[in-house]
């Protein structure tokens, strides 16, 4: 599998200078403020750049000012490299924006790049995409490393499902046949189970299992098109003992979210990088379990990156699962905890209770 190996982030928000060396597992620990969801932000503009859309991007998201390190005095220009690795050979991205009279980017240089690493194991080599144009050249470029750059960018989608109020998407009615992945904020849960449940029956049943750990009363979807309009369908379910059918406002806030979230991780084929900010909002700690788990298992299908602030969701990971993130002076700053030596604590203590004690940083 092509995985995203380490990732460069330059001044784009509260992140100054950063690079990652990223592991198939990554959990990313710290307080309110400090820079975690910028870091999963970065992905959502990425995939805005590539897919033609920065200045629109930019506008809505307040303008170049808002989107540089400290705005345009601080910082002259925003970069980010990524490098994506497979056995001996590595592909990688490179763009560098920067920032107009009006108060938006512009693609000041774009590069795919390739390396064999056994051959030229020194430097990759660089294929020009485009310099000093308004939006991103990769969609058209016909390089092989560049399509392969094209697809990973564009693919990237963070998942959030904090929306579970009355109009929340994920409750109304949809499209039957919008199934081609999980909308970021499940959107089209139901078309999605749906098509899982016709198609995919094995991976529709451990959902449906994985869902009654959690929720004992819940017995299984029910999923049809609508009788009056067979092109729509909407999220109902059954419960143990009853023929009553419910929807989704029936269900609480948190057994709705931990339905999308197994959803997105017990799919037959997950995203190869899979994005997810504080997915413990609500859940009760035994679901918090359940979803290490489950990040853990698709960990093995996918790169996970996902933000966090649940002491019991780290408790479940050893160091090399960790990233803290911290805020020092006017920067976001990332350590893998694996660089640190904690045997001596992890004797008599789990890794979220040296949280607590704010012993790695990142204090909760």
């Amino acid at each position: 599998m092509r995985w995203l190996e380490k990732l460069t982030i330059k001044n784009y928000k509260s992140i100054h200078d950063q690079t990652l060396a990223l592991g198939q597992l990554n959990l990313f620990i710290g307080g309110n403020g400090v820079g975690k969801s910028n870091l999963i932000s970065v992905f959502r503009f990425l995939r805005e750049v590539v897919t033609q859309n920065l200045a629109g991007y930019t506008a809505i998201k307040g303008g170049a000012e808002a989107l540089l390190h400290f705005g345009r005095k601080t910082s002259k220009s925003m970069s980010f490299a990524l490098e994506f690795a497979d056995g001996e050979e590595a592909n990688g991205y490179r763009v560098r924006l920067l920032p107009t009279d009006d108060d938006s980017l512009i693609v000041g240089l774009e590069q795919a790049t390739y390396q064999n690493r056994k051959t030229h194991p020194n430097k990759p080599f660089d294929i020009p995409v485009a310099a000093s144009k308004k939006e991103s050249g990769l969609r058209e470029h016909t390089h092989q490393c560049a399509r392969q750059a094209m697809s990973a960018l564009e693919s990237y989608r963070v998942y959030h499902f904090h929306d579970t109020s009355d109009s929340a998407p994920m409750k109304a009615t949809g499209a039957i046949d919008d199934n081609s992945f999980l909308q970021p904020q499940a959107e089209n849960l139901a078309a999605f189970l749906y098509w899982m449940q016709e198609k995919h029956p094995s991976h529709y049943r451990n959902v449906v299992d994985t869902v009654r750990q959690i929720a004992p009363f819940f017995d299984d979807f029910r999923l049809a098109p609508s009788r009056l309009n067979e092109s729509r369908i909407r999220l109902e379910w059954r419960e143990k003992g009853s023929d009553a059918y419910f929807n989704a406002h029936a269900l609480s806030d948190g057994t709705l979210r931990f339905i999308c979230l197994a959803t997105l991780m017990l799919q037959p084929k997950p995203p190869a990088v899979l994005l997810l900010d504080e997915p413990e909002l609500g859940l009760h700690p035994a679901a918090v379990s359940l979803l290490a788990g489950l990040l853990s298992s698709v960990s093995t299908q996918s790169q996970v990156l996902a933000a966090t602030q649940s002491v019991t969701l780290v408790n479940q990971f050893g160091p090399e699962d960790v990233w803290a993130v911290d805020r020092e002076g006017r920067q976001t700053v990332f350590k893998h905890l694996s660089d640190a030596d904690m045997e001596i604590w992890l004797d008599d203590y789990s890794l979220g209770e040296l949280w607590e004690k704010n012993l790695l940083g990142a204090r909760p």
